[in-house]
């Protein structure tokens, strides 16, 4: 959840600090937890054709939970997402013999790409919903003590939600944002936290990106001196966003002026949400225009400050693939700071951003032990130097979360609750 934590609404910052205590808790015990959840995906998904496979019939309830995460260590092997795949696969067929998870399947995620360059299908749960819906709740937290923001504000969202397709078995497939953004923790984000996007659902769920985008601009415009924050899942999103705003901002504030919508806009129900929302405000339009031609001589630099007064930061993934698009954010936002956004995979979220203060180049995660269970292998170059090829490094055994020290490089290893056990990302544990 975007927090709405403000320093004179005490039961908001209750809350803040609460989900903040949760996690304290959590993570001064997050050897214990590690075991705990994965007992718990053992006994959520015991019996399952995949888990039988390597364990066979032991009664896993009847075990200590510490002997069991022995076994499972020891037993299940490490795999990739090849191995998943004919289990994905015949799930998305419409088998419904529980092979690789107990859980009720119904949708399917593509995941980004960006770690193997194509896009796989992961399965997604309730449970990926609401740790989704936690670790933005938790993140709100911590963003809303160093950057408190009003109660009752608006967030500048570009989100999309891309169009869904179904499988041979009637599963849906999308994006995990695109189901997430279905969700009703999407919607109880927003009703908590009273805090709400710009933009209705109608905007969110086109599946047209440009026409979304503009709709989302138009909108953020808007409500210009409401917004609070600007964020998108990755930062390529906001620097596309305003690429096209130097393009079409006229037309833009024409639409404000008059209270109309652009015909570029042809989807019906699109246009129908937007025209319930806008309505004619010719001096904000004037303001606006000003602002552009004066930014226009400018490069555009500083744009974010200039066209949203009270916005306190941008927030965006800045890390990983990222990366290329910081420069050109930073350009866009001016002084105003740059917050990373968490640290996750399609299979899991990983890690929350617990010091908001800190630039993405300096940024630091702690990784949220139950929502997998998390495995570390070291990684070792042979070759001096942080940042020799990828080909030279070499693997020890991997190790639980309580054991990773600090300065040691590792890929991290999930299994989660549809029972994926796979190397996923790779991190390097500093000193913050």
């Amino acid at each position: 959840m975007e927090a709405a934590v403000t320093t004179n609404n005490k039961s908001s910052a209750k809350y803040g600090y609460d989900i903040i205590d949760w996690f304290d808790n959590l993570s001064e015990n997050a050897g214990k937890v590690q075991t705990q959840t994965l007992r718990r995906i053992l006994e959520l998904n015991h019996g399952v054709e995949y888990l039988k496979k390597w364990l066979g019939d032991i009664n896993i309830h009847e075990m200590d939970s510490c002997a069991l995460e022995s076994l499972f260590t020891s037993m299940v092997p490490l795999a990739s997402h090849a191995d998943f795949e004919p289990y994905i696969l015949r799930i998305a067929d419409g088998d419904t013999s529980s092979s690789l998870t107990q859980q009720p399947m119904t949708t399917l995620s593509l995941s980004s790409g960006t770690t193997e360059g194509r896009q796989k299908y992961v399965p997604f749960t309730r449970h990926s919903a609401q740790t989704t819906l936690q670790i933005l709740r938790l993140a709100a937290a911590y963003r809303s003590r160093v950057y408190p923001i009003r109660e009752g504000g608006k967030i500048l969202e570009f989100i999309y939600s891309s169009k869904q397709f179904k499988t041979k078995g009637g599963l849906a497939v999308g994006t995990a944002t695109t189901h997430y953004y279905a969700s009703e923790e999407f919607k109880i984000k927003q009703e908590i936290t009273k805090s709400f996007t710009c933009s209705p659902e109608e905007v969110i769920s086109s599946g047209d990106y440009k026409q979304s985008t503009y709709c989302h601009l138009l909108l953020g415009l808007f409500f210009s001196k409401e917004v609070e924050f600007i964020t998108s899942t990755f930062a390529y999103s906001i620097v596309q966003a305003f690429s096209a705003f130097e393009e079409n901002w006229k037309e833009i504030c024409n639409d404000i002026r008059e209270g109309s919508l652009s015909q570029r806009i042809n989807l019906p129900k699109m246009r129908k949400s937007v025209l319930k929302i806008i309505s004619p405000h010719p001096c904000l339009a004037s303001k606006i225009e000003g602002c552009c031609e004066e930014l226009q001589n400018l490069n555009w630099g500083g744009l974010i400050p200039k066209l949203w007064p009270n916005a306190k930061y941008v927030c965006s993934i800045l890390t990983g693939s990222m990366q290329p698009y910081k420069k050109k954010l930073r350009h866009y936002a001016g002084e105003l700071p740059l917050v990373s956004a968490d640290y996750g995979s399609t299979e899991s979220w990983i890690g929350v951003n617990v010091d908001p203060s800190l630039p993405p180049e300096k940024v630091t995660f702690a990784v949220i032990p139950s929502f997998s269970y998390f495995e570390f292998i070291p990684l070792y170059r042979q070759k001096q130097g942080r940042f020799s090829p990828i080909d030279d490094l070499a693997e020890d055994e991997p190790v639980p979360l309580s054991e990773v020290k600090v300065g040691q490089e590792y890929e991290i290893v999930l299994t989660t609750f549809t029972v994926f056990t796979l190397p996923c990302v790779q991190g390097y544990i500093g000193t913050g």
